[in-house]
């Protein structure tokens, strides 16, 4: 039995790496393309001067993020739960919002991955392996990794590493930025996407320069303050870090392997934390209740249910509410409505009523078949709360599990007025519509959730199936022939830098 788990562990780590090779030549093939777009007669980048006149422009930035984007939310292990987005969003917002460049628009992500890492992808996007999150004692040092990421982007040091490389063919500069999106790989399979360009000497830049990872924790470390975290924070993760590489050199940090630590750098941030006015700042219970919703949906439910008993029997956790709150999650997951109910009361008696407890009593009591109850608690809950993404969504299935399909459609499309990219709000309302027998409407909605989730062959399908719907109004046609248009010149782009 062991034989054969090990075989199957190397065959998903082979499948694993392969996949993550593939994504790397494409997103090099990708920037090629896009960048030979704006520069078809040059074959050498230019002299570039400062990095607002960088040859990767912010526009080009988004355009090659965006890029990425939709190959990371083809993988499985790209996390859409809407509390674990909503929640590692707000901590990287508040981050955002008194940076530099607060207006620049960031979309944070997580993967379900054990290991401890984060990454900034050009053009804003930031993602967070599950790891670092379950690996944090705090909230402020895991918003500590995530102002290191924000700095990296609003000080453009992707750009600014290929504006120092002026001498590099294209193909070259590529190559080094797909290495420099290989923070979720395996070091290996970087090293094998290095080589395969022609690029091996250009190992040395696949990190970041040990300026800009000081720069981004300069920059970053000023952010923790006015955004209302504990700035000694930062400090704190990293400490850890340097400790643990120091037990298992040979298995280090992933962050420590895409970040390397020098005692400098580590002497720095210790310096500013030392010098910095001491900031008490409890964890919210959002940090506490995610990280609980991940260990309660990794793995078997059975063998969560027994994690989170043993630690309520044996006192053994940092948070009793968030123990009981992923006991009820679990205890969902074994189809055990009626333990899970009590486990989320337990939690609540504790802490009282939050937005978190309202989604998942829905769902106990749609489990339960009681789909007033579920009804009447969730549309309570947006009554307190607002129309927070999560509670909207469970709003709308519940109304679909009752048939109410036109309210459904009512709550969803109130949302998409103000979360235009919201692929699950979609893929939602394209069920209602649907059921409603709202032919066009329902091949545009799937077609946008195809677009978002990076399918853009099957999104270009749904919208022509909505041309040809005969249901349609003007004002939809027209919103439909404009955006097809769109993704045909995406599509074409994508197609002809995968050649």
């Amino acid at each position: 039995m062991h034989v054969q788990q090990t075989v199957q562990s190397k065959r998903e780590a082979y499948h694993f790496a392969m996949r993550n090779f593939r994504a790397f030549v494409i997103h090099a093939a990708v920037l090629l393309a896009l960048a030979s777009s704006g520069h078809a007669a040059a074959q050498v980048l230019p002299d570039l001067g400062d990095s607002a006149q960088a040859g990767l422009s912010p526009q080009l930035e988004r355009k090659v993020g965006e890029s990425i984007m939709r190959d990371y939310r083809r993988d499985p292990d790209f996390i859409d739960d809407p509390e674990v987005i909503a929640y590692i969003n707000s901590v990287g917002q508040a981050l955002v919002s008194v940076s530099v460049d607060a207006g620049r628009e960031f979309e944070f992500f997580v993967v379900r991955d054990p290991s401890i890492n984060a990454f900034a992808m050009p053009g804003g996007y930031v993602g967070v392996h599950s790891g670092l999150i379950l690996s944090a004692q705090a909230e402020s040092e895991l918003a500590g990794v995530l102002a290191h990421e924000v700095s990296h982007v609003t000080q453009r040091h992707i750009a600014r590493q290929v504006d120092k490389s002026d001498k590099m063919q294209w193909p070259m500069i590529a190559a080094m930025v797909a290495g420099l999106l290989a923070a979720r790989s395996n070091p290996q399979v970087a090293q094998a996407a290095i080589v395969t360009s022609q690029a091996g000497m250009m190992q040395s830049q696949l990190n970041y320069s040990r300026d800009f990872e000081r720069e981004a924790d300069r920059v970053g470390f000023t952010l923790m303050t006015p955004a209302g975290f504990d700035p000694t924070g930062m400090a704190q993760f990293f400490e850890r870090l340097q400790k643990a590489n120091r037990l298992a050199e040979s298995n280090a940090p992933v962050y420590l392997r895409t970040h390397p630590l020098s005692t400098e750098r580590m002497a720095d941030m210790q310096a500013r934390a030392a010098g910095a006015e001491y900031r008490q700042r409890p964890d919210s219970i959002e940090f506490q209740l995610v990280r609980a919703r991940l260990r309660a949906e990794t793995g078997l439910p059975q063998d969560a249910v027994a994690l989170f008993q043993r630690q309520l029997k044996e006192d053994r956790y940092l948070s009793k509410v968030s123990a009981h709150y992923g006991l009820a999650l679990a205890r969902l997951r074994t189809h055990d409505p009626k333990q899970a109910l009590d486990s989320l009361n337990a939690a609540e008696a504790i802490a009282g009523p939050h937005p978190m407890f309202a989604t998942l009593a829905a769902r106990i009591h749609r489990e339960r078949g009681d789909l007033l109850a579920a009804r009447d608690d969730i549309t309570r809950a947006v009554t307190i709360w607002g129309q927070r993404s999560y509670l909207v969504y469970e709003q709308a299935l519940t109304l679909q599990a009752l048939g109410d399909h036109l309210a459904a459609v009512a709550v969803l499309d109130a949302l998409l007025r103000s979360h235009p990219h919201d692929v699950l709000a979609w893929r939602m309302i394209a069920q209602s519509h649907a059921a409603l027998g709202h032919v066009a409407l329902q091949h545009r909605a799937q077609g946008e959730a195809y677009a978002l989730s990076g399918s853009l062959a099957d999104a270009i399908d749904q919208l022509q199936s909505a041309q040809r719907a005969r249901d349609g109004d003007l004002y939809l046609m027209a919103a439909v022939d404009t955006r097809l248009s769109e993704l045909k010149g995406l599509y074409a782009e994508e197609r002809a830098a995968r050649r």
